[in-house]
This record gives C-alpha cells, sequence and structure tokens, in this order.
C-alpha cells in the first residue's frame, strides 16, 4: 500500500478541540488561533458550532468569530451543524456575507450513541439533516456528512460495517460532497481501520473519506497512517491533540482523555516520510505554543517540545555545553 503524495488536513482545534475545554476561550483568542492556522497553511479549518450557547457556551459566540476571522478565498471554513435551529442562525451569516465554506453534520452509527448525544433516533435525525442538506445546497454550501462511532461505541459496544454503511449511504444520496468517519471516542487500531474502510471503500467507490480519529489511547497516528495507506488524502487533526466529548455537563459516556489525533505530530512525521502537506511547521509549532498559553496548559504535542527532526549538523546544546541533553 502506498502513501498519498500530499495530503489535505483540516485544523479542527477551534471547534472539535475547543468542545471538551471547561475553560472558556475569548473570542479574540478564537480569531488569533484561527488566523494562526491559515497563516500556516491550511486550507481547512473547523471554526466553531452553531449548538445552541446554553448546551455549548464555549460557541455562543459563533457568529462573532464568523465575522472576525480574515478571510481566504482558497480556503475553507468549516462549521459544525447541530440542528434546524442552528441552521437558521447560519443561514443569517451566509445572507450578508460572512458564513461557512462547508458544514458538518453528524449521525452516529451506533443509535443508543445518537440518542445520547444528540437526543434523535437515526430516523429522526436523517429526516432533519436532509432538510438542513436541501437548505444548504442552495446556498451553495458543502456538506460533509460524518459517520460517528464508526469502529465501535461504548454505549452499544461494537458495530458492524453494515451499521456504518447505512449512515454513509443517507449521506451520499442527500448529496454530501464528503464522507467523515469518526472514531468517536477512539477505540480503533490499524488493523480494524483497514478492514472497515477498506470495506467501505468498496462498497462506495470515488468518495472521499475523511479520516477522523480521536486519541484516547494513543493510536490516532497510527490510525491515521493506516487510511492514507488506504488512498485517503483527507485528514483531521487538532493542534496539541485536545477535543473529545463535548463540555456540556452531561455525564461522561467515554472514560479518559478524548482529544484528536494531535497536528504537530502528525504534520512533522508526514513531512519526514515525503507526504507533502503544504503546512509551515515552524508557524505550526508556534501556534501550538501559542494554544498553550491560551489554555494555560501542557497539552499533548511531542513536537514542539523535541523539535523537528535534524539531519545535518547542529551546534551542541548551550546548556550542556557539549551534547544535547534529555529534558523531561
Amino acid at each position: 500500500m502506498a502513501l498519498p503524495t500530499s495530503v489535505i488536513t483540516c485544523e479542527c482545534w477551534a471547534r472539535d478541540g475547543l468542545q471538551s475545554m471547561p475553560k472558556l476561550v475569548s473570542t479574540e483568542d478564537k480569531v488569533e488561533m484561527i488566523n494562526r492556522g491559515v497563516e500556516a497553511g491550511f486550507k481547512k479549518l473547523e471554526i466553531t458550532s452553531f449548538s445552541h450557547p446554553k448546551l455549548l457556551p464555549q460557541f455562543a459566540d459563533a457568529v462573532e468569530v464568523l465575522k472576525r476571522i480574515d478571510r481566504r478565498p482558497d480556503v475553507s471554513y468549516v462549521v459544525l451543524m447541530p440542528n434546524k435551529k442552528g441552521f437558521d442562525r447560519l443561514e443569517s451569516c451566509q445572507k450578508e456575507g460572512y458564513g461557512a465554506s462547508e458544514i458538518i453534520l453528524m449521525i452516529s452509527s451506533s443509535e443508543a450513541h445518537n440518542l445520547l448525544n444528540f437526543r434523535m433516533t437515526h430516523t429522526e435525525a436523517m429526516a432533519e439533516h436532509a432538510a438542513i442538506m436541501a437548505r444548504a445546497h442552495a446556498l451553495g454550501i458543502r456538506v460533509i456528512g460524518c459517520a460517528g462511532t464508526v469502529y465501535g461505541c461504548p454505549v452499544q459496544g461494537d458495530l458492524t460495517t453494515s451499521d456504518v454503511a447505512r449512515i454513509v449511504k443517507f449521506y451520499l444520496d442527500e448529496g454530501a460532497q464528503t464522507i467523515m468517519l469518526g472514531d468517536t471516542t477512539g477505540v480503533a487500531n490499524p488493523r480494524l481501520v483497514r478492514e472497515r474502510v477498506g470495506e467501505l471503500m468498496a462498497q462506495f467507490p470515488g468518495v472521499e473519506f475523511i479520516a477522523h480519529f480521536h486519541d484516547t489511547r494513543g493510536t490516532g497516528i497510527a490510525n491515521t497512517l493506516a487510511m492514507l495507506e488506504l488512498g485517503v488524502r483527507y485528514v483531521d487533526t487538532s493542534i496539541g491533540a485536545i477535543g473529545g466529548q463535548p463540555a456540556t455537563g452531561a455525564a461522561k459516556y467515554s472514560a479518559g482523555f478524548t482529544g484528536n489525533t494531535c497536528t504537530e505530530d502528525l504534520i512533522a512525521m508526514l513531512e519526514e516520510m515525503g507526504v507533502a502537506t503544504g503546512i509551515d511547521l515552524p508557524k505550526l509549532l508556534d501556534a501550538g505554543r501559542r494554544a498553550e498559553a491560551i489554555l494555560e496548559q501542557r497539552l499533548r504535542s511531542n513536537t514542539i517540545r523535541s523539535g523537528p527532526v535534524i539531519h545535518g549538523p547542529s551546534a551542541p546544546d548551550k546548556e550542556a555545553g557539549a551534547a544535547p541533553t534529555l529534558r523531561t
């Protein structure tokens, strides 16, 4: 299996990343981080969610974020869309000229998880999402259809490829341009990824799938690489590996840190492997350090501490006096 020559990475820090963080980040800091992502070279970024502000106060400033970010015509600005009421708000923004390029709609492959997370059965969710998609297409907004819990569910347990394919087929039938395969609570492993995604690719030839892995058990990068080896070229990551279950105050349905695949570490690895990412690594690492300052905590990027791999002669570590030292 050969890796693609290039990948398109969607930076998710400002949406999927922040949705799990209890600290409310200011609009100014969100806008700064989104603009930093664009400056670093990302052509797709998740920038906010139109979830109800009372449910997810982190995104009460969704409209302000859309208004204030610097816009570039070659960049896709992605928004999570939970329901019709959220789309009503986005539709107003769209008509006033500061909307979204794409929206994400998600249905968990596990109906038990969908009921817990969205309070809707599959039938109810499909009816609502079909209506939203029709309105989005009429406004020229592209749709990412996301099947969640693709590799297993902490509530329902193991799932079959048929469970996932039902959600994928619905979104494709309604005109979704891309399909996100979400490892919602980080239960996947590379062997399962190759089997499940291989079956889906055979069943839906020519579809552009998005690799979206959470790093709950430290397998995010390995699983993403397995999907790239199948020929997928779209990946989702988050600076500092933040993200996971939304901080709504509801009972947790999965234990542990459920953040996304780490942007800094994946980009650094792919560049070392000769896969073009289009990302300026020093600017990305600066953004990673800034993210830690904003959130006032150490995040999970290894590369912002180790730096990129050195391939030529370099000066000795000044503090050590001769050879580089290992810092903890």
